[in-house]
């Protein structure tokens, strides 16, 4: 067993924060109801892609009626909607939406995870429930051995990026801000910094599409020369 399936496996059957596991369980049972005829997944969620990526997308938590409900982060809500569409233009995923587990979505040179591994209530995890997830995103990217750029959704991925990687002091988090981690990461490594595309930036246009695409065109222009 790879190093990365040991880490899923110990991802889905942790137990270690008691808000997040009644948080995550009790919308698997009460559902939206939209999906009342749905299982949902109710676990939590480990990160995929390609074992060899260079790129790593980092957001901040699985979204209760998405990723808590389908079983693969960012699929099932509209945030994911905008990412596989921005990484499908970019060639880093084969298709351009995802929208269940077994939908045939596959990832090149990309793995995508989350700060936080269960959904959270408002969708805000506590610092002690950060803190007791860390170990897993620093498993990850030990497995990611390729990784050479970090796309940051949101100011919550970015400073969960700058802890791992012991970036101090941090630059302040802005669309588009690009942060050298490499002598900190021991290889060459760039944090790049993106708006979440959450409902909250999207509808109100704070990001655009076009925002968006530029961020991914330059993750591939950033990997192909570390």
């Amino acid at each position: 067993m790879t190093h990365l399936a040991h880490l899923e496996a110990d991802v889905v059957t942790c137990r270690a924060c008691p808000r997040l596991v009644a948080w995550r369980e009790l919308v698997a049972v009460e559902k939206r109801a939209a999906y009342r005829d749905d299982v949902y997944w109710g676990r939590p969620i480990p990160g995929f892609g390609d074992p060899d990526a260079r790129i790593v997308v980092l957001g901040l938590a699985p979204a209760a009626h998405g990723a808590n409900r389908t079983g693969r982060v960012f699929t099932g809500d509209r945030s994911g909607d905008w990412l596989f569409r921005a990484m499908h233009k970019t060639g880093l995923a084969n298709q351009a939406e995802s929208t269940s587990i077994d939908d045939g979505l596959e990832l090149t040179d990309a793995w995508v995870t989350a700060a936080v591994k269960c959904a959270p209530p408002d969708n805000k995890p506590l610092p002690t429930e950060r803190d007791t997830c860390a170990p897993f995103l620093e498993r990850e990217f030990a497995a990611l051995t390729n990784a050479r750029v970090v796309v940051c959704l949101g100011s919550f991925g970015y400073e969960a990026a700058c802890r791992h990687f012991g970036v101090r002091p941090r630059p302040k988090f802005g669309h588009g801000v690009e942060v050298d981690a490499s002598d900190v990461a021991g290889r060459p490594m760039t944090l790049l910094c993106s708006f979440h595309p959450s409902q909250q930036n999207t509808f109100t246009r704070r990001l655009t599409e076009p925002m968006f695409d530029a961020i991914f065109a330059r993750a591939v222009e950033l990997s192909a020369f570390a």
